[in-house]
């Protein structure tokens, strides 16, 4: 992408020259002659570097104009690197500069050779420490997760799983936004980040995003950022979601639960591929990848005027049904094998085998709680069994049709029967997240907190 550079000068015959040099480096150039211009194409535009004189026209030789704009300008924006330059060269005058938040001090006349590398220098560490910033935002806001880079991190021996593999394969080819559909805990974050893993964005970040999770006065702030005094908590700058995917992938999960008020603005990023950052006038350039997911009916949403039709084709370039376990049958010992596993080394305990039986009543069983199901049942399994070869009567598992054990039970602890409320709850609203909060008198955030806790997320 094109670096877009500020120069600041009152003498039209230094700007002409710099623009000149730097334009046959492929430079974008704005150039302006009062501090002031400077200042204000800040606050309104996205720039990358500022080169400015230290003298303007109420002071030739001091400098104090130009160390005062550097500090305006570190005051808007602390990311912008700023070369200064002077013909009144001195040590003090440099030593100001730098202190004031200047990169680097150039002297005129300067050689070209000289201040390229200065320039380019320059960006490549605000570069750095840009993606420095997205990575410890990303450490802090997501979790660690080893995302599949390829298929050999995709359990599918299924003919349906190779079928569905070989359209994401061609998918990520593309930039086209991806729709996943299909049963919760089906694996959809895993495949969204496959699809990630084997595209030309690999190299860029995948950030996925709980739309569910993030409270509605909140929102803007999660997705597009903020700067620092922009409200009463915002105490320091922050990066949105969409700047952490820059040039990557942003994986939009639970995406019937973005309320309707900001469906609008999430529909304007992805038509004008631009947002602003919260207290900034600045417009930013969203170059993203967009898959999202969902185990709603959009369509019914969109008919209950809850989701808008215009978001919902934006999204839905293509639409791919990721299938519940009970569809691949031929998949779910091994992935028994796998969870076993995994469990035993993050537990530190014997990895038991599994029966011939015990596999026949895993492939036999509905699992309405899909991968994520099985996985909790082997988890609990390799601590309830104590043999090395696990059989049918170790896995306890409750028919589809039956109910859910009462809460009116004696020995129920408050956690026991708060865990059972939710799923209840949950069932019988058919897993609209929504509608199951609302009905508790609970917010989309509180409700998913309390997921969290207990694990149901």
């Amino acid at each position: 992408m094109t670096k877009k550079i500020l120069i600041a000068d009152d003498d039209i015959n230094i700007l002409a020259s710099l623009k000149y040099v730097l334009a046959e480096e492929g430079f974008d150039i704005v150039a302006v002659t009062t501090p002031q211009a400077a200042l204000e194409n800040i606050t309104t535009q996205t720039v990358d570097l500022v080169l400015l004189d230290m003298n303007f026209q109420q002071d030739t030789t001091s400098g104090a104009e130009g160390l005062q704009l550097v500090a305006a300008i570190n005051a808007v924006d602390l990311t912008i690197p700023i070369i200064v330059m002077t013909g009144w060269a001195t040590i003090d005058i440099a030593v100001e500069a730098m202190q004031a938040g200047a990169k680097d001090f150039i002297q005129k006349p300067w050689k070209n050779e000289s201040l390229l590398n200065a320039i380019n220098t320059q960006l490549a560490l605000a570069s750095i420490d840009k993606k420095a910033q997205r990575l410890s935002q990303q450490n802090q806001l997501l979790t660690s997760q080893a995302h599949p880079a390829n298929r050999a991190g995709i359990i599918a021996e299924s003919p349906v799983m190779q079928e569905l593999l070989a359209s994401l394969d061609d998918l990520a080819k593309s930039d086209m936004s991806i729709l996943l559909t299909g049963d919760n805990g089906t694996g959809k974050s895993m495949l969204a980040a496959y699809v990630h893993g084997v595209s030309r964005r690999a190299e860029n970040s995948f950030v996925p995003v709980n739309m569910g999770a993030i409270p509605e006065s909140l929102f803007e702030s999660e997705m597009f950022g903020h700067v620092k005094g922009a409200f009463t908590d915002a105490k320091e700058n922050r990066i949105g979601r969409f700047e952490m995917a820059e040039q990557g992938t942003i994986f939009l999960d639970e995406l019937a639960n973005i309320p309707i008020a900001q469906q609008a603005k999430l529909l304007r990023v992805l038509e004008e591929q631009r947002f602003e950052v919260v207290g900034s006038s600045k417009s930013q350039h969203a170059d993203v990848r967009i898959i999202s997911a969902t185990n709603s009916d959009l369509l019914a949403a969109i008919a209950a005027q809850s989701f808008r039709q215009d978001l919902y084709y934006r999204l839905n370039t293509i639409q791919i049904r990721v299938p519940s376990l009970s569809e691949r049958i031929e998949d779910i010992a091994a992935l028994a094998r796998h969870f076993l596993h995994s469990f035993s080394v993050k537990y530190h305990r014997p990895c038991p085998q599994l029966s011939t039986a015990a596999i026949n009543k895993l492939q036999q069983y509905p699992w309405p709680g899909n991968i994520r199901e099985l996985s909790h049942l082997m988890e609990r399994v390799l601590f309830t069994c104590k043999k090395d070869l696990i059989d049918a009567s170790d896995l306890v598992l409750t028919d589809n049709n039956e109910k859910i054990d009462s809460l009116d039970q004696p020995d129920l602890t408050m956690d026991d029967i708060e865990k059972k409320a939710l799923v209840k709850r949950l069932q019988f609203h058919r897993g609209n997240v929504t509608a199951t909060a609302k009905s508790l008198g609970l917010s989309r955030s509180g409700y998913y907190r309390r997921l969290s806790k207990y694990e149901l997320d």
